[in-house]
């Protein structure tokens, strides 16, 4: 009897644990804070200042002070510009109205032109679907000023409807400053950080960083890839595109994947859209 009872009690705990839907056990994944334990260590030893000479703290000041200048313009040179790359056509690249339009170039050219522009924007949208009771839509608006700069504003909107465990559903929204770190003719490739925000049941904000590229590398089409990832909670949620663009004037039709992971739960997702520029 009691061996049955046990039974019973374990397949009930079992269903419970399971009896949740993708997104809610998304959700409640995002909610949990993952706390480390952070362990403090004293040192048995007693240091004393008096021990380093004055030459050892003028090695120390000197060494210290090109590390961090080293540190400077490394980072500055890889994140916005080598000092070779000023002299380059690529630095002085000027933004088009839309990709291939009566040319063979991107997203820029090197001369301005009739289908030069000091901005643009771009609004495109994508269905997402990984099965027949969950899906979604990708909503994005892209703002580009300055031929450097852009912002990105990205609404990813979730919907499962499961006959087991009824309908969930979960928005998330990003804004994200960007630069584009390479404009070329063939090539564009920037990184961005904003924050984004999880609403329902996770309703809170997360700093977010992103990477992207797209290669025109045959007219009309070309190859895109983006990704970012957002920290809330001491949990992540990261968002992973791969897309062929095929370009028509100042529209695109657009296919590809769409790999997200949004707190413990993983959504692999085909792509269809849609996106215009003016």
């Amino acid at each position: 009897m009691l061996q049955k009872l046990f039974i019973i009690v374990v397949c009930f705990m079992s269903y419970t644990g399971f009896s949740q839907s993708k997104i809610r056990k998304a959700e409640e994944s995002l909610k949990k804070e993952n706390n480390t334990t952070k362990v403090s260590t004293q040192s048995g030893g007693r240091v004393s200042n008096d021990d380093d000479s004055l030459g050892e703290a003028i090695v120390k000041e000197t060494f210290g002070g090109l590390a961090v200048a080293i540190f400077y313009y490394t980072a500055y040179g890889i994140l916005v510009e080598m000092p070779f790359e000023k002299t380059t056509p690529s630095s002085r690249a000027i933004l088009n109205k839309h990709p291939y339009f009566n040319t063979e170039n991107g997203n820029y050219s090197y001369e301005w032109n009739d289908n030069s522009a000091v901005g643009r924007a771009t609004l495109s949208s994508r269905y997402i679907f990984e099965n027949s009771i969950l899906d979604g839509h990708h909503l994005n608006l892209g703002l580009r000023f300055y031929n450097k700069l852009a912002l990105k504003l990205d609404y990813l909107q979730l919907w499962e409807n499961n006959p087991n465990f009824g309908h969930d559903e979960l928005a998330i929204y990003t804004a994200l400053l960007k630069y584009h770190r390479v404009r070329t003719k063939k090539l564009d490739v920037w990184w961005g950080v904003g924050a984004s925000y999880a609403d329902g049941a996770v309703d809170d904000f997360g700093f977010t960083f992103g990477l992207g590229a797209e290669a025109f590398f045959a007219k009309p089409i070309s190859l895109e890839s983006n990704f970012n990832h957002t920290s809330v909670n001491g949990n992540s949620i990261t968002k992973f595109n791969a897309l062929i663009n095929y370009y028509l004037k100042q529209f695109k039709i657009s296919g590809g994947y769409e790999r997200l992971k949004i707190g413990s739960q993983k959504f692999s997702m085909p792509s269809l859209g849609l996106g215009v520029s003016f």
